[in-house]
């Protein structure tokens, strides 16, 4: 498992892992809301060509979160759902999880992206954000899909043979047994999976959506000053993800159990 996170080592010695782990999600939430809705001040102090857009950055900036947020935790599903069928019984399903799980991790996201807005089957016409959600959501589960089905697979067999012969049904046994612990075992992926959503969300600019790099390249066309912007652009990702990373490990010790 990875170090303790840097706001954990506030806390008080004695108290819990899970209790460490609790305030540290709750003081990273607050954080990251703060930040999200306070940017445009100190970015308004800054001089020409950020200063006048300040307003616009903390905009992108809130999209940007809101594309994650929202693509993240479908991605989590997906990946369940493909790595289940992975690894199914029925040939069917294991050959469209492979299917799957082959034409997202083996295209580039900005494809997929253009895909998800412009050549979608059967007429059909999502939004911007959608659009990019849809993606974003797609092509993070493939990964999501092999890392849980990777934690599935570690779980050693004779733990689902004694559950059995308790007399526990086959969902029963992949429900209380196998799949807390594979969950535990993909956990740093996945995490590693959500934070790198973030930043892979830039690419949802190529459609038209107002993220973060969207408008630093809005900017920058208008004030031919790329250098500061791009600055002040790759400052705000590093503070995001940062945050975020100190979330994602809160919630990876506050599920590691066996660690406690």
């Amino acid at each position: 498992m990875n170090s303790i996170s840097l706001l954990s080592r506030i806390f008080p010695s004695d108290w819990s892992p899970q209790r460490r782990s609790a305030v540290t999600i709750a003081i990273a939430v607050a954080v990251l809301v703060a930040f999200l809705w306070l940017l445009a001040i100190p970015l308004s102090a800054m001089p020409d060509p950020i200063g006048p857009a300040a307003q616009q950055f903390a905009e992108g900036a809130r999209v940007t979160v809101y594309l994650t947020a929202i693509a993240g935790p479908l991605g989590i599903v997906l990946g369940l759902l493909a790595a289940l069928c992975k690894l199914s019984k029925v040939l069917p399903l294991r050959w469209l999880a492979t299917f799957y799980i082959w034409v997202f991790r083996g295209t580039p996201l900005l494809v997929q992206v253009m895909f998800a807005y412009y050549a979608l089957p059967f007429g059909l016409k999502l939004s911007e954000f959608n659009s990019a959600v849809l993606a974003l959501a797609l092509n993070v589960g493939a990964y999501n899909a092999e890392a849980i089905r990777a934690g599935i697979l570690a779980v050693h067999k004779g733990q689902t043979e004694a559950a059995r012969s308790l007399g526990l049904s086959q969902f029963q046994t992949f429900r209380d047994v196998v799949f807390p612990q594979s969950l535990r075992i993909a956990l740093p992926p996945l995490v590693n999976n959500i934070v790198s959503l973030l930043k892979d969300s830039s690419l949802a600019y190529v459609i038209g959506v107002v993220e973060l790099s969207n408008i630093g390249n809005r900017v920058q066309a208008a004030s031919f000053e790329p250098i500061p912007v791009f600055i002040t652009i790759a400052v705000i990702y590093l503070l995001m993800t940062s945050v975020m990373t100190q979330i994602s490990g809160a919630i990876e010790r506050q599920l590691d159990v066996e660690r406690h």
